[in-house]
């Protein structure tokens, strides 16, 4: 070690060289890194749903989540398994075991509940997915007291599909919204006047509201596909569905025997802003995009539509998350600045200018060295990235000073420049490594914290480490030679400390 200081020390090409590598290390990731609200991490649990249309709890509980907690029961890496059985819905959470592979879990979840053939005919079919932490950015508010629901509903689709078209937004999500929904009102007496039974009418329903393949015609010029397309969507096409063919060539249509509603799903779920009816859609931040840039393109839009839309409709943003990652973000940068002035000045007052000069810089190289490590731990800049920097900011530059103190003392003594460096870096060397050391020891715990907690906290750690032992490494072995351009001189000997 003593070799490898002295030689840095003496060697001022190879100590600009390490300082220009790092700082062209930082400075070509940083903006290469993602910038979020918070991290967004896999939540470690695989959800298995399925939708059971009109059935109770109860039947839901014996139709579908039993069924598959039977299957997947006894599979390798499940910690906990966690089922709700709502009105309509079933939904099992399967928790993974801390260090097994959630990819893995998955696909053998997916293989057994496929393989599940006593489901209930009307259930629909199994999702399985991967949970992972959404945020939210920033809400697009439609709002009009001068239109109907349905009108409000078209609105807020039309620009659901146009925020989606806008580079870096591939998630949106509707609020204040009930679902959209046909319901069929089958008379009893309209039944019995024509003979059928209502599952009959169901089976008709089902059999003639699709679109079918119906084979290709081969040709000269080239084979033509058939299709039947018979997908019902709106009130007036399931009116006119065929329930009933009689041999007289007679049709028994489905208004014929039932009422059709073309609405929404009755519940009590509305939303209103600034006192006028609302549809809401939030925008969530996804993996590789950036906040800032998401929020602003979203602000663009709002300024566009507001334009195109009618006066009696507004549209506005509402809760725009984005500004707390700006404001965290300007107290960073504010803290930085004012850190590094604060010590340029006070080694100013106290010690040589040039020697306060190259502390100063050694601090900013800590910064920038950081933003490479950032990048190859996969860290993004977030709200806990950046306390990080703010915490660090207090202790980043406390081996620069002391190692930067020892060669002035030894610069006052009469020592030339190099001479005083290298007996300087010496003298302290050993006290700043543990000084340092002692301050990583007490963050390297937060690594060993397991599950999702872990991927949440791991910023921590990571940026305070990587900060202390660049700083360390720049103190070391980059600073000495900085300040071996100093010139020693002597001082009176009643300057000199006791």
């Amino acid at each position: 070690m003593t070799t490898m200081l002295t030689w840095c020390a003496r060697n001022r090409v190879a100590a600009n060289f390490f300082m220009l590598m790092i700082f062209m290390a930082g400075f070509t990731s940083v903006a290469k890194i993602q910038r979020e609200l918070f991290p967004q991490v896999s939540l470690d649990t695989v959800s298995v749903s399925v939708l059971y249309p009109g059935a109770t709890p109860v039947e839901v509980e014996e139709g579908i989540v039993l069924r598959i907690e039977e299957a997947i029961s006894g599979l390798e890496g499940i910690e906990e398994i966690q089922a709700i059985a709502a009105e309509g819905l079933g939904t099992v959470n399967v928790k993974v075991e801390p260090g097994y592979q959630t990819s893995a879990l998955l696909n053998q979840i997916k293989t057994r509940v496929d393989a599940i053939s006593t489901f209930p005919i009307d259930a629909e079919k199994p999702v399985v997915e991967e949970l992972t932490s959404q945020i939210r950015v920033i809400n697009v508010v439609i709002s009009s007291d001068a239109v109907d629901e349905l009108t409000l509903h078209r609105l807020a689709d039309r620009a659901r599909d146009e925020l989606l078209s806008l580079e870096g937004i591939t998630q949106v999500q509707y609020g204040g919204l009930r679902p959209y929904e046909i319901a069929i009102h089958v008379s009893e007496a309209a039944l019995r006047r024509h003979g059928l039974t209502f599952d009959e009418v169901a089976a008709a329903v089902r059999r003639s509201s699709l679109d079918l393949p119906a084979g290709a015609i081969r040709a000269g010029s080239g084979d033509i596909l058939l299709r039947t397309r018979s997908q019902a969507y709106r009130g007036h096409e399931f009116e006119n569905l065929v329930v009933l063919a009689r041999p007289d060539g007679t049709r028994l249509l489905l208004k014929d025997l039932a009422e059709v509603v073309d609405g929404f799903d009755e519940n009590e779920q509305w939303a209103r802003f600034n006192g006028r009816p609302a549809a809401m859609l939030s925008v969530m931040s996804a993996k590789n995009q950036n906040v800032t840039d998401t929020a602003a393109a979203v602000h663009a839009y709002v300024k566009q539509a507001a334009e195109r839309l009618p006066e009696e409709v507004r549209i506005d943003t509402w809760f725009d998350m984005s500004r707390w990652y700006v404001e965290r973000q300007d107290l960073m940068l504010r803290n930085g600045l004012t850190g590094l002035v604060l010590v340029f000045l006070a080694l100013s007052l106290f010690m040589h200018l040039r020697l306060a000069f190259w502390v100063a810089s050694g601090m900013a190289v800590a910064f920038v060295g950081t933003f490479a490590v950032m990048i190859v731990s996969d860290v993004s800049f977030n709200m806990i990235s950046m306390a990080a920097f703010i915490l660090v900011l207090g202790i980043v530059v406390d081996d620069a000073i002391v190692v930067a103190e020892a060669v002035h003392h030894w610069h006052s003594r009469g020592s030339n420049g190099t001479d005083g460096a290298v007996a300087g870096v010496l003298e302290v060397a050993t006290p700043v490594i543990f000084a340092v050391l002692t301050t990583v020891i007490a963050f390297m715990p937060m690594l060993a914290i397991s599950g999702v907690d872990g991927k949440f906290w791991r910023a921590i750690p990571i940026v305070i480490i990587s900060c202390l032992l660049i700083s360390l490494a720049e103190s070391l072995f980059i600073l000495p030679a900085h300040l071996s351009h100093t010139p020693g001189h002597k001082i009176p000997w009643y300057l000199l400390p006791i």
